[in-house]
């Protein structure tokens, strides 16, 4: 069937995703009961995500100033909004490290750690395309 798409439109049309239409348009969210990629772009389609859940998958603990540190370019009210997105949605949890002050550290829960296929994936195919620019 292929895509219905063209450049200046504001709606895509695809059988790969089901036979859907999808607002283009930036949104506060991908919902589409019918698409589980807009599901899973719910939980982990906005900037800084899929990084956090990196950096959370290659180091099982990070304290919110090593994910500063790790993000090149994210803010710190931008980082504690992806923080508080990724834990309500159930990927990752706060743990109390020390008391006098309160100092929180972050890891992947059982549901974050669901993702690691789809994060070695984006990997696989990041290098593919490193390769091809160089």
């Amino acid at each position: 069937m292929g895509s219905h798409y063209t450049k200046n439109s504001d709606y895509a049309h695809g059988s790969d995703f089901g036979g859907v239409w999808y607002d283009r348009r930036m949104a506060r969210s991908y919902s589409d009961p019918l698409c589980p990629v807009a599901c899973a772009l719910d939980q982990i389609g906005e900037k800084w995500s899929l990084l956090i859940l990196r950096d959370l998958t290659v180091h099982p603990a990070r304290r919110f100033q090593d994910l500063i540190d790790s993000l090149k370019g994210c803010a710190p009210n931008t980082l504690s909004a992806r923080l508080a997105a990724l834990e309500e949605a159930g990927l990752i949890e706060r743990r109390l490290y020390e008391q006098h002050p309160p100092r929180m550290e972050y890891l992947l829960t059982a549901k974050g750690r669901e993702v690691r296929p789809v994060l070695k994936a984006l990997k696989a195919w990041g290098e593919k395309l490193q390769a091809a620019a160089r």
